[in-house]
């Protein structure tokens, strides 16, 4: 994409992130029938996905799964685009924490945090609100995009209330740089790792599945304390997230315990409300079989 093209892209999703919610979700509803029936947008994946995740499900309720994410996978994609203009007023009417004494409760001792989340509903605005619920720093792990100038527009939407972004690979550095004022770093654990990176895997919604072991690694670095961060849609464009403390000492834990125990809660998440968890995205690639075999 050249600038030109960016530019005029850039200045479409602006306007449209100024409409109202009524005709965002308008255009939501055509843009579900256009990925569902027209293109079909990685129909096989999710369907794959969801047989594998849930074998004793009949034909009939994974379908009713799939057309929901799909009305939601269509939702999350308007309410991103809405990001880049949505006042801090209507962030903190539409995503409640419920319960931000927890964070507090840490950060006014001085200690620093880690939380864990997956993509599961709209973590975008998840960072947004945790951002205006602090005055500590907030610092947003991300995953680097192929395309810069689409990356620097996702950054300058999700750092707008005061989140400060982390690329993967200088995690670890941007951690020490804060390391004498508390924070709280925002971690998305279910994140594909490649096939160089797979060190480790465990049963993840009924199939071996590849997972970083970034949280880990850091958490019992810093022996910072870990939370996990559930988000539930309550109603379409409204959210609550819960907060629960998950390991306080990190870096007492024995091998691959935090691994376990912040992927059992996305787990259980999203066996609650499959909609809502990001069921296009190519999560099993591959097997500790295929490792060996290779």
């Amino acid at each position: 994409m050249n600038r030109v093209t960016f530019g005029i892209t850039a200045f479409i999703l602006y306007l449209v992130s100024l409409f109202p919610f009524f005709v965002l979700y308008f255009l939501s509803d055509i843009l579900y029938f256009f990925l569902y029936y027209i293109i079909k947008y990685r129909r096989k994946v999710v369907l794959i996905n969801l047989l594998n995740s849930f074998p004793g499900k009949s034909k009939l309720d994974i379908e009713k799964i799939e057309k929901r994410f799909y009305h939601y996978l269509a939702d999350l994609i308007l309410e991103t685009v809405k990001s880049i203009s949505i006042s801090a007023g209507e962030i903190k009417k539409r995503f409640v924490i419920k319960n931000p004494e927890v964070l507090k409760n840490y950060l006014q001792n001085g200690q620093s945090i880690i939380a864990v989340t997956g993509h599961y509903g709209n973590w975008e605005w998840g960072s947004l609100a945790i951002g205006l619920e602090l005055k500590e720093k907030v610092l947003v792990v991300y995953k680097p995009l192929s395309n810069k100038r689409f990356e620097g527009l996702m950054n300058s939407m999700r750092s707008r209330f005061g989140s400060v972004m982390v690329p993967m690979k200088q995690t670890l550095k941007r951690v020490l740089e804060h390391k004498n004022e508390p924070n709280i770093l925002i971690l998305v654990g279910d994140q594909t790792p490649t096939r160089e990176e797979s060190q480790y895997f465990t049963t993840f919604l009924n199939q071996q599945t590849a997972v970083y072991l970034g949280v880990e690694k850091i958490a019992q670095m810093l022996d910072h304390p870990i939370i996990y961060v559930s988000i539930n849609r309550i109603k379409r464009g409204y959210y609550e997230c819960i907060i629960k403390s998950l390991i306080d000492k990190p870096g007492q834990m024995d091998k691959h315990v935090i691994t376990e125990t912040h992927l059992k809660e996305l787990e259980k998440t999203i066996r609650n409300k499959p909609e809502y968890w990001l069921w296009s995205h190519i999560r099993w690639k591959f097997s500790s079989n295929n490792l060996k075999n290779d």
